[in-house]
């Protein structure tokens, strides 16, 4: 979990961007045409970590979207 400190850096960066929070929201929940998991399941190198307390059976190393 984020610190609050951490967080209102994080949502400085952001708010600086030129990209609404929808467009943001919208783009984390697009899903992995190999795996099916969000965006937001994978890590920055394109590696499924699973959801929550269940990790990817698929062994989806890239993101693909759908």
């Amino acid at each position: 979990m984020l610190k609050k400190s951490n967080y209102i850096s994080l949502h400085n960066k952001i708010s600086k961007l030129d990209i609404s929070m929808s467009d943001l929201t919208e783009y984390f929940r697009v899903k992995c045409s190999n795996c099916g998991h969000q965006r937001i399941t994978h890590d920055e190198l394109g590696k499924c970590d699973g959801v929550m307390n269940k990790p990817c059976n698929s062994g989806c190393d890239k993101f693909n979207p759908e």
